[in-house]
């Protein structure tokens, strides 16, 4: 943060706070594209395909959104994803994330999605990636945003089962720019996946992984060190290891952090108990993400509007999120340096 940047934000006034989480550039780094389904689209997606739900109403459906940990939230997840079936189900889904993206002054959006959910109910590997990346192209067209996809692993599974949807996925490679890791975390840990992660390292592609959120530190240090992880998708734990810790800080190993998501499947039992504070505080590159919106109550700007009145973070953290959020994302350098300019800018005008 420059001097001067810095010295605007630490002079904006509190009560003004929403309105700056609202209006400053943003870049979303942790967000499952299937999480983001909301009931209205599942409902009208189910009567096209001609699902049969377990859910009668749409309130109905809301109402089982109840749920308290991973596994739970885990089984209403992919029962909804069974209405996703045609390329065009995967475009309107993504478009509709993307234009609330957009209203939240999202300029960067990477996009988590799961294809082995969706092959192993016979969809088509194409149909699922050339769906998503159909939105993603008239997001730059049409709203400005930069929006790339990241193809998920389910860590439920078997290794196996990974290299071979990464083997069916390549006919798409240039439609994706990296890997991840995400579904149940405790009893997975990251060690299961090396083969398939050092093969996609061969591949030239990104690599990221969700450790940390459930899982223990030790989860981390095995997806730094043996997935080669250039970003850990939660990684709130970390904080229970001093040196972990300190590698992140002097690694500026990202974390994309999901206060919403945390506080759903308790993580924290309150928002005003999160580390996030403490972990940006401490030199990490935290950043904020909604990871399945649609289920957890809330999108970007309202995961952030939430975290920042429960810990009482300041304009300054607000700007250091936000920076962090352009330098972790896997956009080219003049790219993030266009955005971070864009951010500064915001700074001294709302100033």
């Amino acid at each position: 943060m420059t001097d001067a940047v810095h010295d605007f934000a630490r002079r904006i006034p509190h009560d003004r706070l929403p309105e700056l989480l609202r209006r400053m550039p943003k870049a979303e780094l942790h967000i499952h594209i299937e999480g983001s389904l909301e009931p209205e689209l599942m409902f009208e997606m189910a009567r096209r395909n001609d699902v049969k739900l377990a859910y009668s109403s749409v309130d109905e459906l809301r109402r089982a959104y109840d749920f308290n940990n991973l596994q739970s939230f885990l089984d209403i997840y992919y029962a909804g994803a069974s209405v996703l079936q045609t390329e065009q189900d995967f475009y309107d889904m993504c478009w509709a994330y993307l234009e609330r993206a957009h209203a939240d002054r999202v300029l960067r959006a990477e996009i988590f999605f799961d294809p082995q959910t969706h092959t192993v109910r016979g969809v088509p590997m194409g149909a699922v990636i050339e769906g998503l990346h159909r939105a993603c192209q008239d997001a730059q067209t049409q709203l400005g945003i930069d929006a790339e996809l990241i193809l998920c692993f389910l860590r439920h599974l078997s290794e196996q089962e990974a290299l071979d949807t990464l083997e069916e996925a390549l006919p798409w490679r240039d439609r994706f720019i990296g890997v991840g890791l995400d579904s149940s975390e405790v009893g997975h840990p990251p060690e299961k996946f090396a083969r398939v992660f050092a093969r996609c390292g061969e591949l030239g592609l990104h690599r990221v992984a969700h450790a940390g959120e459930e899982g223990p530190p030790a989860y981390i240090w095995s997806a730094l060190d043996v997935l080669k992880a250039e970003r850990i998708d939660h990684g709130v734990q970390s904080s229970k290891d001093a040196k972990l810790m300190q590698r992140l800080a002097q690694q500026r190993t990202a974390l994309t952090v999901c206060p919403l998501s945390n506080l759903k499947l308790c993580v924290f039992p309150q928002l005003a108990q999160h580390n996030i504070r403490q972990l940006l505080e401490a030199g990490l590159a935290v950043t904020v993400n909604s990871d399945d919106p649609a289920y957890f109550g809330g999108y970007l700007n309202t995961n952030f509007i939430e975290i920042f009145a429960a810990t009482g973070m300041d304009a300054g953290h607000a700007y250091q999120l936000a920076r962090n959020s352009f330098e972790a994302s896997f956009a080219d350098a003049a790219t993030r340096q266009r955005d971070i300019e864009r951010l500064d800018r915001f700074f001294a005008e709302f100033a």
